[in-house]
């Protein structure tokens, strides 16, 4: 009868060739001796009809009595089940946060991620996106393996970008253009919800089975609630006349007129294209817009 004692691992032999000298004590557990005279501890076991065999570890780092509890700690996964050996190459091959950003990018700029509405994001959008990713998500958890990631993490994540741990002022690729980054709580709730899209986007390649950000509680995302008075929209009013009466700004003045009569963002009344202004339906029927195609009624001002 063979087991594996700190005597026995200290007398066996080596030989030309690589062998394992099994323990009777507890089957499956061995010592693997290389011909170089290097030991590691052994389990070997039989799962979806295959013999595996996974390493412990050397001899001399663990000690024949931690390797035989490691050893029966496998085994009892065995006998529930488990496959140590495909969990252990799954962990190694576990995908990092870094490494899905990179892949939702990729998808991203080819219309693959989709938005609101079932539609790919837009390139102001996807700017936005790589901004938030590069500068927040990626230096606060881009080492993270996804599989491993939990609510706390998002949590820690979210209050250190509140707390302004990522704030930088970095050089970008434009010639004399820097990107100023600022943390706060508006731009950790729109992170932390740009990562739970990411999360969402691995959940559909089932690299992940829950998504961790789902319960986080967010900050409240700024709301703006301010709203010109009627003084104030006629003093608007008033300086827009009087800017294109004097061809000052007029074009300036022209732009600014028609968002407080629409309502409509800067980027849609800056683009706006002829095709879209419809007088007889007294309305704007835009065609890119970010929440895609919508029809805005105009109001003239009495």
């Amino acid at each position: 009868m063979t087991k594996l004692t700190k005597r026995t691992v200290d007398a066996t032999g080596i030989r030309a060739s690589d062998y394992v000298l099994w323990d009777d004590d507890l089957p499956g557990f061995g010592l693997r001796v290389f011909k170089s005279g290097k030991r590691s501890y052994v389990v070997q076991y039989r799962a979806a009809g295959r013999s595996r065999r996974v390493t412990i570890g050397l001899h001399g780092v663990w000690t024949p009595e931690e390797a035989r509890r490691e050893a029966k700690v496998s085994l009892g996964a065995v006998a529930q089940g488990g496959n140590p050996a495909e969990e252990r190459k799954l962990d190694r091959e576990a995908i990092t946060v870094k490494e899905l950003c990179n892949r939702y990018l990729e998808d991203l700029r080819i219309g693959l991620v989709l938005g609101k509405r079932g539609r790919p994001k837009k390139a102001t959008t996807i700017s936005t996106d790589v901004g938030r990713i590069e500068r927040h998500i990626i230096p606060l958890l881009g080492s993270r393996r996804v599989r491993d990631l939990a609510k706390p993490d998002i949590t820690q994540a979210m209050k250190d970008i509140m707390a302004g741990k990522t704030l930088a002022n970095v050089k970008t690729d434009k010639l004399r253009g820097r990107a100023i980054v600022r943390g706060g709580a508006s731009t950790a709730a729109r992170t932390i919800g740009l990562f739970g899209g990411i999360l969402t986007y691995a959940v559909e390649l089932g690299i992940i089975e829950q998504n961790p950000v789902h319960g986080v509680r967010k900050p409240k995302d700024q709301v703006n609630a301010r709203r010109f008075s009627e003084q104030e929209y006629g003093t608007l009013g008033g300086i827009l006349r009087k800017a294109i009466e004097e061809r000052q700004y007029e074009t300036t003045a022209e732009i600014i007129r028609l968002i407080a009569l629409t309502g409509c963002r800067r980027s849609e009344i800056i683009g706006l294209q002829c095709g879209e202004v419809d007088i007889q339906g007294s309305c704007l029927r835009l065609t890119d817009s970010k929440e895609g195609r919508r029809c805005v009624r105009l109001v003239c001002p009495r």
